[in-house]
């Protein structure tokens, strides 16, 4: 009914370049929800800023406790338009994430679908 804004549109349809998995076989697994998901974390309630603070701490700790594979929910938004959604590709591209990330992908349908995504994390260093 309502049409999108441009900026949702954009974030979601399209993402950077620099954000798309390394490994094709690794993509092919996210995508059909053959990939195991080691812990979870749901935005729903947060505001923007609580909701990057959130996913910063999300992603330093799991990555410390060795978990691979994440999955972020940030939810549909109203008629498709979440704004956490919209916002989380810009996230991930910050200089404070995207070196913490091997890749990511949306989820598969069972795991939130257009509402969640997978993170892959890059090792820990010890």
């Amino acid at each position: 009914m309502f049409p999108r804004p441009a900026s949702v549109a954009a974030a979601v349809s399209g993402p950077p370049a620099s954000g798309r998995l390394a490994d094709v076989s690794s993509q092919r697994r996210i995508r059909r929800g053959q990939t195991a998901v080691d812990a979870q974390l749901d935005l729903h309630g947060h505001t923007q800023d609580t909701a990057y603070r959130e996913l910063i701490a999300f992603i330093d700790r799991e990555r410390r406790a060795g978990s691979r594979c994440v999955l972020i929910i940030t939810g549909k938004g109203r008629l498709g338009a979440g704004v956490l959604r919209a916002r989380f590709l810009d996230w991930i591209a910050s200089s404070s994430i995207r070196p913490l990330l091997a890749g990511y992908s949306r989820a598969h349908p069972r795991h939130g679908g257009e509402g969640a995504f997978y993170l892959l994390l890059k090792a820990a260093k010890s």
